[in-house]
Order: C-alpha cells, then sequence, then structure tokens
C-alpha cells in the first residue's frame, strides 16, 4: 500500500498547507519574468490550474492501468508507478530553484498518474494474491492505506514540519520517500497468481 493508496491519500492533502506560499512564489516568479505583477484573477487561475490538473493525471493513470496490467504484469505495473511519482517529486521539487511554477502544475500532473495507477492497481495485484478467506480484508487496506497518507501529508503540512516558506519545495517532494521504499522491497514480491494463470498461461508459476 505504500507505494499504492498511500501515494493517493498524501498527494490529495499534501498541497492544502502550502497554498498560500505557492501563490507568493508563482507571483514573484510572474513578477521577475515578465517585470509587471500578475492580477488576482491569474494568480487564482494558475493556483486553480495547480490543484486541478492532478485530477486529469488521476483520469490518465486510470485509463492505462488496465493495458499495464495485462501488458505487464500486476507487480510490474505497480512498479512502473513509481516512475512518474519520481518524476512529480523530482520537478516539483526544484520549482523553486528553477523559478518555474509551470513545474508545479507539471509535477502534479505526474502525480496524478501516478495516484490513478495506484489506486487500481493496488486493489487488483493485493486481491488477486490473498488467500480467499482473507480477500475481503485485504481490500479494505486501499482504504487504510490512503487514510494513512492523508493523515501523513496534513502532519507533514504542519508549520512545526515542512508547512513553512523555505520548506514548502521538500514538502511538495516528499512523495518520492514512499516510490523509493517500493522501489527496493517489491521487486522481492510475488506476482499475481490469476495473472500468471490466465494471461501468462504460466499454471506451474501460478501454483
Amino acid at each position: 500500500g505504500i507505494g499504492g493508496a498511500f501515494q493517493y491519500g498524501l498527494q490529495v492533502s499534501i498541497i492544502n498547507s502550502p497554498a498560500e506560499y505557492i501563490k507568493s512564489f508563482i507571483r514573484e516568479t510572474w513578477l521577475k519574468r515578465y517585470g509587471s505583477s500578475p492580477s488576482e484573477e491569474m494568480i487564482t487561475l494558475m493556483w486553480s490550474f495547480v490543484v486541478s490538473i492532478y485530477s486529469i493525471g488521476g483520469l490518465l493513470g486510470s485509463l492505462s492501468a488496465g493495458y499495464l496490467c495485462v501488458r505487464f504484469g500486476r507487480k510490474k505495473a505497480m512498479l512502473f508507478t513509481n516512475i512518474p511519482a519520481l518524476l512529480s517529486a523530482t520537478l516539483m521539487g526544484l520549482s523553486r530553484l528553477c523559478r518555474s511554477f509551470e513545474m508545479i502544475i507539471a509535477g502534479r500532473l505526474f502525480s496524478g498518474v501516478c495516484g490513478g495507477l495506484a489506486l487500481i492497481i493496488h486493489l487488483m495485484y493485493a486481491g488477486e494474491c490473498a488467500p480467499l478467506k482473507l480477500r475481503g480484508l485485504i481490500a479494505i487496506t486501499a482504504s487504510t492505506a490512503t487514510a494513512i497518507g492523508k493523515f501523513v501529508g496534513f502532519s507533514l503540512g504542519l508549520r512545526e514540519v515542512l508547512g513553512v516558506d523555505a520548506l514548502w519545495p521538500i514538502l511538495m517532494a516528499v512523495n518520492a520517500l514512499p516510490a523509493l521504499i517500493q522501489l527496493l522491497t517489491l521487486p522481492f514480491f510475488p506476482d499475481s497468481p490469476r495473472y500468471l494463470l490466465i494471461d501468462k498461461k504460466d499454471k506451474e508459476g501460478c501454483i
């Protein structure tokens, strides 16, 4: 779940805390780039892009999840979700250094792709690997991981932690940590028995 539904919960909650800092960053960047202060309508429009483009990324990710799961298997598809996660963390983490609010928008798009993929593949992979008696309980891990992700996002966004003007790029890039943990641990997990039997015709591997 740490690279699955956790990523979705984290990104949904983490954007709330640095809102004013990101708006100020957009204002400062615009002023230095164009030599004039942007209107409040433009600031609101850019901030709307930052928030809402996550949903567009989620739509793209969820639409491609089925293909990836059949083409590469559940485990490899779940590993693939870490690529947009790390890419989004890099873009958002370096946005202030590069003086580019467009990098935040692009980063949010990629984090949305990660969230859309992770939510679907998490349920599919965990459910297919679970014993029959535990399948319902294992399916709940997606909701649990989402809730934990939201809690961690809110906690990291506190002013006592990372919710300050100097540290908001680190806060936005914190999704790299669960992605790295999953990249290091998931290769040791088995693949889905259902995928091995139905898609790969590998009866021995399934057993």
